[in-house]
């Protein structure tokens, strides 16, 4: 059975007018419980708190133990974004926790979901932009660390490149990284990805979703992944105030329909994580999200009824 991981009640102390929507989080809960797909109380779980052992699988001791004691550097967190405190520390660790959750999910029943994760911009010794621990590449090695699996890929679809993400897996032919963002975007220094896909500022729905069909064969063909992890982010929306691109609500859903079509068709277990989105009205990033879910949530439903 489907199992979707939430984290959004260890909620940030923010300064007022933060930029991070928060809120969304609860938001995509509420719109998870109130729709009447699930079975609350079987699938809707409370993950675990990542160890520094599983953290460990793709950072520096030294910056995860600095991290949770609060010894990191001011410049340090002025590179994340984020003030430090204890309760960020958790959130963190819960986020992760519920990644490698999804993986356990997808090897389970096809597919896991993590109502929060995509944290792609951590590196091994520091984070940067909202992101402390990087949770793909933590839940697929402990799925390798287990020998659940060999190989997986990790399909970027945020609208700024998977920089720390690119960084980590560098070395690592066992996991590939594919990322498809702005090329004028956040990060401005960007890493190298097995394969990265730069777009055009203003790009709309019949551009990005062809340049989505031409090279998404090739990620599960080159890499021969077990599993993918899916980073589902909302900012590619015309409203969304980081992503400078034009992409509609509409071209986002058939931008997730390629690419679980894509893992179906190849037989790949599935890991969908919500990334990024800062839409100006966070109902519009919670509504993207959403159709996400839940277009998984049927794709998991007919499976269920097909298998004998």
């Amino acid at each position: 059975m489907l199992k979707l991981f939430y984290t959004d009640h260890f909620v940030l102390p923010l300064p007022e007018g933060h930029t991070f929507p928060m809120s969304k989080y609860r938001l995509l809960r509420e719109r998870v419980v109130n729709s009447g797909l699930i079975q609350i109380e079987r699938q809707l779980i409370l993950p675990h708190a990542a160890t520094d052992e599983e953290l460990a699988l793709a950072h520096e001791i030294d910056y995860i133990q600095a991290m949770s004691r609060g010894t990191i550097s001011e410049a340090d967190m002025k590179r994340i974004g984020f003030p430090w405190s204890p309760q960020l520390v958790e959130r963190s660790r819960r986020s992760n926790g519920a990644t490698i959750e999804a993986c356990y999910s997808a090897l389970d029943s096809g597919y896991g979901i993590n109502l929060a994760g995509g944290t792609h911009h951590a590196f091994r010794d520091h984070g940067e932009g909202y992101c402390l621990f990087n949770d793909a590449v933590i839940g697929l090695r402990q799925m390798q660390r287990e020998s659940r699996i060999q190989r997986a890929a990790i399909i970027d679809l945020d609208v700024h490149q998977g920089n720390g993400t690119a960084a980590l897996c560098r070395l690592d032919p066992s996991l590939f990284t594919f990322s498809m963002h702005g090329e004028k975007n956040y990060p401005l220094r960007k890493e190298t990805s097995d394969l990265d896909i730069e777009l055009a500022d203003g790009t709309t729905d019949q551009e990005y979703l062809d340049h989505l069909e031409d090279h998404l064969p090739q990620v599960l063909e080159k890499s021969r992944a077990e599993m993918v992890v899916y980073l589902a982010g909302a900012d590619p929306f015309e409203g969304d105030r980081l992503g400078r691109l034009k992409l509609s609500k509409k071209g986002l859903l058939q931008r997730d329909q390629m690419v679980v079509e894509q893992c179906k068709r190849n037989g790949v277990p599935m890991v969908i994580v919500m990334a990024g989105g800062y839409a100006h009205n966070v109902i519009d990033t919670v509504d993207i999200h959403w159709q996400t879910i839940q277009y998984v949530l049927e794709q998991s439903s007919s499976r269920s009824l097909q298998s004998p």
